[in-house]
């Protein structure tokens, strides 16, 4: 059996257009050699444990496989826990262990891509240390957009400001979300809205609190939805929560996974006085998610 792989390395927050185009590549070079696409990535933001200061991630580990078989059709994702020994390794011996490991033939990294102990393997020393071994090596070039490289950091600035239809832009999809449908409080229920509820990972961005135009995609296909993120302020919650109300839907789906995609922020978190208020508000946010849908 071949087992031969082409291996993408990042650690890919968000799986954007730039990834997409290192990605696209990793896919290009494994049908030019006969081998396997591969992603290769950390369960944790390295910098979480080299500065001992959580990062904010757009997608949690989980998510980041589902967008990679999803949007790439990349099957093979491996992950490295990283830890004090694999902060500590020399660059040479983390690419001959990996190149080992996965029967690498080929390596697709990022300009700025380093790993290692200080991150001294930077990308020309991979692609010479590749080029010594006949390990094949390619560094792709930054993506640009409007006179930017596109980052996941310009990213997680357009979320939390709730602009999810510009973030989708540099994501090349939209934001979203999976998880598998959780009980909730089923006050959406007693007011003829019922919704789903989902987990946000910790270290996960929380995009900005309010109402987004959203999809939800369960295993029966997509489905229109409006998405609540926030604290419940009229019910005195305190936590924020995923609230997902799929419009013409009736189905039980506990225990069933979904992606929701968040694609327009519709309205700001606020409080109402009353549930016969909210309930109002919640049929003008369905037919606001209705124009929209109905205009892209």
């Amino acid at each position: 059996m071949n087992n031969k792989t082409v291996i993408a390395l990042g650690f890919f927050d968000g799986l954007h257009i730039g990834h997409a185009a290192l990605l696209n590549a990793t896919k290009a070079a494994a049908a030019a050699c006969g081998a396997e696409p591969a992603v290769l990535t950390f369960d944790i933001h390295p910098d979480t444990f080299v500065k001992q200061t959580p990062v904010e991630l757009i997608n949690s580990a989980s998510d980041r496989s589902y967008i990679v078989r999803r949007f790439f059709g990349i099957e093979k994702l491996f992950y490295i826990h990283f830890n004090a020994e694999t902060m500590r390794l020399p660059w040479q011996d983390f690419m001959e262990n990996i190149a080992d490991a996965y029967h690498a033939v080929h390596f697709v990294i990022g300009h700025d891509f380093s790993c290692g102990f200080r991150g001294e393997g930077t990308a020309d020393k991979i692609s010479e240390w590749c080029a010594a071994r006949s390990i094949g090596c390619e560094v792709i070039a930054p993506v640009m957009r409007n006179g930017a490289v596109v980052s996941s950091t310009s990213i997680r600035a357009l979320l939390r400001e709730g602009e999810v239809d510009r973030a989708a832009e540099l994501l090349g999809h939209p934001h979203l979300l999976t998880d598998t449908v959780q009980t909730g409080f089923r006050l959406g229920r007693t007011m003829d809205f019922p919704t789903i509820n989902m987990r946000l990972e910790e270290n996960v961005l929380i995009p900005k609190r309010g109402v987004y135009a959203s999809r939800a995609l369960l295993d029966d296909g997509v489905h229109l939805a409006v998405t609540n993120i926030g604290m419940r302020p009229t019910f005195d919650g305190r936590r924020i929560t995923v609230e997902t109300h799929i419009l013409d839907y009736s189905a039980d789906l506990y225990g069933r996974r979904v992606c929701v995609e968040f694609c327009r922020f519709l309205r700001e978190e606020r409080r109402f006085d009353s549930p016969e208020a909210l309930s109002a508000q919640i049929r003008a946010d369905v037919a606001a998610a209705r124009a929209y849908f109905s205009n892209v």
